[in-house]
């Protein structure tokens, strides 16, 4: 004798939340196999994760864009900042999408208006980045967006021009993650959930 289970019957809800998991599988592998891995670029050891090839590919840069758009549009988000430069391929689309203004951060001596300046370590010295200061106002909340989190030492700098302007920053959204190197802590400990969409190993 064969007996046989009832079968599960999938309520509406559950069958449009297995569905939209089954479509961000597919975002997320199209995104990561979207990526080329460069070996010694741009120096012997290090793995350079190239992006251009995901933007090169219109359902790939879609997907990343769809699904940060996804992440973010109920947070409250009034204002999106892209880190110079290749946040600003990932930050303005974001920003259209959830109609909110984008503001650029970008290296000493490229922003034509008034600016505020945060510098920031380095593995070898030092850098720094600009604000405009009439682009953040007082209770602004902030998505930081970029292509990649490593150390997070970037985001890290831009927090804290956001925060000398009076905004706050609770998110920050990236492509790529290096888990490996730290970053994901160390936005949390200035209490700033990272949102990643593919992990690489190593540097």
């Amino acid at each position: 004798m064969i007996i046989c289970a009832p079968a599960y019957h999938f309520n509406s809800r559950e069958k449009t939340t297995a569905l939209l998991g089954k479509k961000m599988e597919k975002q997320l592998a199209l995104i990561a196999s979207s990526i080329k891995s460069i070996p010694d670029h741009p120096k012997p050891g290090i793995i350079f994760r190239d992006i251009t090839s995901l933007v090169e590919n219109p359902a790939a840069f879609r997907a990343a864009i769809d699904l940060m758009v996804q992440h973010c549009k109920e947070k409250g988000i009034n204002k999106v900042i892209g880190t110079e430069s290749r946040g600003f391929i990932f930050g303005a689309p974001v920003a259209l999408a959830l109609n909110v203004p984008f503001v650029l951060v970008r290296k000493p001596g490229k922003l034509p208006r008034e600016t505020i300046a945060q510098s920031y370590e380095l593995e070898y010295g030092q850098d720094t980045l600009e604000i405009h200061v009439d682009s953040i106002q007082k209770g602004d909340n902030v998505l930081i967006i970029d292509d990649l989190l490593a150390t997070g030492g970037t985001v890290e700098a831009t927090v804290k021009l956001v925060q000398r302007l009076g905004g706050e920053v609770k998110h920050a959204a990236f492509v790529i993650n290096l888990p490996d190197l730290g970053g994901e802590q160390r936005l949390r400990n200035l209490g700033v959930e990272p949102y990643t969409l593919v992990n690489f190993a190593g540097h």
